[in-house]
């Protein structure tokens, strides 16, 4: 629903773009990871163009009217894939498009007018947050030719206490206490590079399995995280909920983080 009712995620991604293009210019690409997008072992869907996909049901029928149809990236699928093989990693691809509303939902407020390519990772869900932070390693070097490593999920993911009850709480419910626990030892651990701990997370932060009783909503922050790199620790750039438990939180990596927290604290100043 945020594409429809942007509330605090929504402007926040909107500053997002407007703070990637003041500080570093329009990506060559946008390499995405969505917790939508899950396979077997990691398969790059290097179609030459993509459309937004529907995958969910039961929610207003005009999201389905909403359009995100982008360029896609083969040459960076290829080069993607060469990385693999160096690495002895297995690594897919599909000559077919399609973007899940993790990837398009957001990227329609970062880049609104559709005009930079995008290559989805599908994932596999089985693999621990160590292996996925070990993929993230993998695509590291493309940060630094101008590849944009986006990671869609939820900070926390528990649809069963927002709709299994029955009615829902109201959106702007107060936080519930394990939710604000998780996403406090979330945010200490990632700015203390505590990267043991983080990908240890299940037996080690409190309320883990409550608010992820599975993970796959959480593993884009590792491969995104393995992306950044250790140098610096993980900046945190957005803090917001809805339905008291249903975190929306957004995290920068690498030494270019400060540097985009920065941007985007100008954007923020001149539009309030």
């Amino acid at each position: 629903m945020t594409a429809l009712e942007p509330r605090e995620a929504g402007r926040f991604v909107q500053q997002l773009g407007q703070a990637l293009d003041q500080q570093f210019g329009r990506p060559r690409a946008v390499l995405a990871l969505s917790a939508h997008s899950l396979s077997r072992a990691p398969v790059l869907l290097a179609g030459p163009r993509h459309h937004a996909v529907y995958d969910f049901g039961g929610f207003d029928p005009k999201l389905q009217t909403l359009r995100y149809d982008a360029e896609g990236a083969p040459e960076l699928a290829q080069q993607i894939m060469t990385l693999a093989a160096q690495a002895g990693l297995p690594m897919h691809q599909l000559t077919q498009g399609g973007l899940d509303h993790g990837i398009w939902t957001p990227l329609r407020y970062i880049y609104p007018e559709a005009d930079v390519p995008v290559l989805p990772l599908a994932f596999s869900p089985r693999q621990s947050p160590a292996e996925q932070y070990a993929l993230g390693e993998l695509l590291a070097p493309l940060a630094d030719q101008g590849v944009l490593i986006l990671g869609s999920g939820s900070l926390t993911h528990n649809l069963g206490l927002v709709f299994g009850q029955g009615r829902p709480p109201a959106i702007d419910a107060a936080e519930i206490p394990a939710s604000a626990q998780f996403r406090e030892w979330m945010r200490a651990r990632a700015a203390a590079g505590d990267w043991q701990s983080l990908q240890a997370y299940r037996s080690q932060a409190p309320h883990a399995a409550e608010m992820h009783p599975t993970d796959e909503h959480l593993l884009p922050f590792f491969i995104a995280a393995g992306a950044g790199g250790r140098s610096e620790p993980a900046l945190r750039l957005h803090a917001s909920l809805t339905f008291g438990s249903l975190a929306m939180d957004a995290y920068a990596f690498g030494d270019s983080a400060p540097r985009l927290a920065a941007a985007l604290q100008g954007v923020e100043e001149r539009t309030l």
